[in-house]
């Protein structure tokens, strides 16, 4: 990295090796010289940004959004946050990224506002479809008269849980199959969305037409989607961080869809999380995870049955 050009040491004029000598006091200057360095590297902000945010303040976000979500953002996210808080300040009327941080000390309603801005939420209607195959197979295989229970974990605007609802119903081949399902998220925005149930045509439109026909009715004054009432019934919104000592529901689960969360926790997290999970699970009962995350480092908690479905250790499962 190069240095500022007044940080930079400048060697002496003069006749014969200008480079700085090997002694006490030349080593005690440069060593004063890297921590004048790197202090004033730590409050350099970005020209023409609208507020300043210096390198201590995206270090005090990252620990904050890691301590209350679980989140360990990378540091090449810098530019992300500072797009996203940045509404935030002007809402708020704070000028500096400090003013913010302070407020968030004194201002316990705004920590839900916090969180919500920096958590990503992607999603659509089938994602990872041949995890939504193994869950219908699954489901046709329970010849138990009871309530099938599905917990959703990253539920976000509502596209995966209803994805989950329209598989019960074509398994059971009615529009009230014996499943309730618990769509859960940090973020209460997304939660809201979810729950009203009405979508664009470009949130739908990739889905098969026949389901699209059975189970969403179309508005025609905005040409959006809205969820059939029945979808509805199956699903509980209902917010719920991971990291929370306690959790807002009750086992046994036949499938907990967590996927494409645990890629924002680093391991530590992740089998704290997923050692909560394993005894909330029914003995062949599944859990679902992202297709780019790997349990492996938890083969004493869970074991895998390949295409990232995994199950308890003692389920008869192979």
């Amino acid at each position: 990295m190069a240095l500022p050009p007044s940080t930079r040491y400048t060697p002496p004029t003069g006749q014969g090796d200008s480079r700085p000598k090997s002694t006490p006091a030349a080593s005690s200057f440069r060593s004063v010289d890297v921590a004048k360095t790197l202090s004033t590297l730590s409050t350099v902000t970005t020209p023409g940004r609208e507020f300043e945010f210096t390198g201590a303040d995206f270090d005090r976000i990252r620990k904050l959004l890691y301590e209350h979500a679980g989140i360990a953002l990378s540091p090449a996210k810098q530019d992300m946050v500072y797009s996203r808080l940045a509404r935030r300040l002007r809402v708020c009327g704070d000028k500096t990224f400090t003013q913010y941080l302070q407020r968030l000390e004194r201002d316990h309603g705004e920590w839900e506002t916090f969180i919500n801005s920096l958590t990503t939420n992607l999603t659509s209607f089938f994602r990872e479809s041949h995890h939504f195959d193994i869950l219908a197979a699954q489901l046709k295989q329970i010849r138990e008269k009871r309530q099938i229970k599905i917990w959703c974990c990253a539920a976000s605007t509502g596209e995966e849980p209803y994805s989950l609802a329209i598989t019960a119903c074509e398994a059971f081949s009615s529009l009230g199959p014996p499943v309730q399902i618990i769509a859960s998220d940090i973020d209460t925005a997304v939660l809201a969305y979810g729950e009203q149930g009405r979508y664009r045509r470009d949130r739908v439109e990739r889905m098969q037409p026949a389901y699209l026909g059975r189970y969403f009715t179309h508005n025609a004054e905005d040409d959006s989607y809205s969820v059939r009432a029945e979808l509805r019934r199956l699903i509980t919104f209902r917010r719920i961080n991971l990291l929370s000592p306690t959790w807002a529901v009750q086992g046994p689960f036949d499938a907990i869809f967590c996927r494409n969360v645990m890629i924002y926790f680093d391991k530590p997290t992740q089998r704290a999380v997923l050692k909560r999970f394993a005894p909330l699970l029914r003995a062949d009962g599944r859990l679902y995870a992202g297709h780019s995350e790997s349990f492996l480092h938890a083969s004493d908690l869970l074991r895998s049955l390949g295409r990232t479905v995994y199950v308890r250790l003692d389920s008869p499962l192979r």
